[in-house]
C-alpha cells in the first residue's frame, strides 16, 4: 500500500524536530518512494502484528545502515526522499518473486515469521521491474492471538483505534512513526536503540487513551490520504521512552 506521512520537515532532533513545524515546499522537491516487500506465501502468512513489527524495523534499519549515510551508495537516495514527503509503498512478493526482489540491492529484515525486505528510495516513476510488477494488494493478515501487552520500557508504536487500514496500509503507517522516533533521538540514543535490533512493539491504542496520545507531544504520523482514509488522519503515535523522557513536565492535578 501506498503511504505518505505529511507532518515533517527536514529529519534531525530536538530543535529541528521534523513533527513540530509547519509544512514547507517538500511537495515541490522530486518525489521519491521507500520500498517495503514483505514476504507473504499462500501457505503460511505471517502473523499481522509481527508483518507490522518487522516492516517498522526494516525501515529503521535501512536508515542506520552506513550506506545509507555519509558517501555511502545509498545516501544520495536516502536525502533526496527525506527532503520530500517520506512515501513508501509495501507489496508483497511469494516463490519466485520474492527470490527476484531478493536478489535486488537490499536488506532483509526477518520476525518471528515475517519476512520483509527493504530497498534503497526510488524515484516515483523509476522502480525496478521485478518490484514494479508486484501486487499492492494481497496483504490482508490476522494475529492468531490477540499480541500481549508491551513489555515495560519497549518503544511502542500506537495505531489509531478508530481506522481500519489493511495491513499493508498499518505497515507503511508504522515505518512512518519509526522514522520519525529516529529523527528525533539524539545519536546516543539512536546506538542504544540499534544495539537492541531496534526492538519495538505495535498495538492499537485504547479508544479512551487514543486522543491524549495524539496531544501529548510524541509524534504523530498524518496520512496524505492518497488510499483508504481520509487526509490529515492520525494513523500512529511513536512512543520512545527516551522521547517521552524530554517531554515537558506536568503537575499532578489534585483531587
Amino acid at each position: 500500500m501506498t503511504s505518505t506521512e505529511t507532518a515533517g520537515q527536514q529529519p534531525g532532533n530536538s530543535s529541528s524536530s521534523p513533527f513540530r513545524h509547519e509544512a514547507t515546499d517538500r511537495d515541490a522537491a522530486p518525489q521519491f518512494v521507500l520500498p517495503l516487500v514483505a514476504r507473504i506465501e499462500r501457505a503460511e502468512p505471517p502473523s499481522r502484528t509481527d508483518a507490522l513489527e518487522t516492516a517498522a524495523r526494516a525501515v529503521l534499519v535501512l536508515l542506520a545502515d552506513e550506506r545509507s549515510a555519509g558517501d555511502g551508495e545509498w545516501a544520495e537516495a536516502v536525502r533526496d526522499w527525506q527532503d520530500a514527503r517520506i512515501r513508501k509503498v509495501v507489496r508483497r512478493a511469494r516463490g519466485a518473486e520474492w527470490r527476484r526482489a531478493e536478489a535486488l540491492p537490499g536488506i532483509t529484515v526477518g520476525g518471528r515469521d515475517a519476512e520483509v525486505r527493504v530497498f534503497p528510495p526510488v524515484p516515483l516513476d523509476g522502480w525496478p521491474k521485478e518490484l514494479a510488477r508486484l501486487q499492492v494488494s494481497g496483504t490482508e493478515l490476522d494475529d492468531p492471538l490477540p499480541p500481549e501487552a508491551p513489555a515495560d520500557g519497549l518503544p511502542v508504536l500506537w495505531l489509531n483505534p478508530e481506522l481500519e487500514m489493511s495491513a499493508g496500509k498499518e505497515m507503511a503507517q508504522v515505518g512512518h512513526g519509526a522514522q520519525l522516533a529516529w529523527w528525533e533521538l539524539s545519536e546516543e540514543e539512536r546506538a542504544a536503540w540499534r544495539g537492541t535490533g531496534f526492538a519495538l512493539a505495535v498495538r492499537s491504542a485504547e479508544p479512551s487513551e487514543w486522543a491524549a496520545l495524539t496531544r501529548s507531544g510524541l509524534p504523530v504520523v498524518r496520512d496524505a490520504g492518497f488510499t483508504e482514509i481520509a487526509p490529515g488522519s492520525c494513523t500512529v503515535v511513536a512512543d520512545h521512552p527516551a522521547l517521552r523522557k524530554a517531554l515537558p513536565y506536568e503537575e499532578p492535578q489534585g483531587s
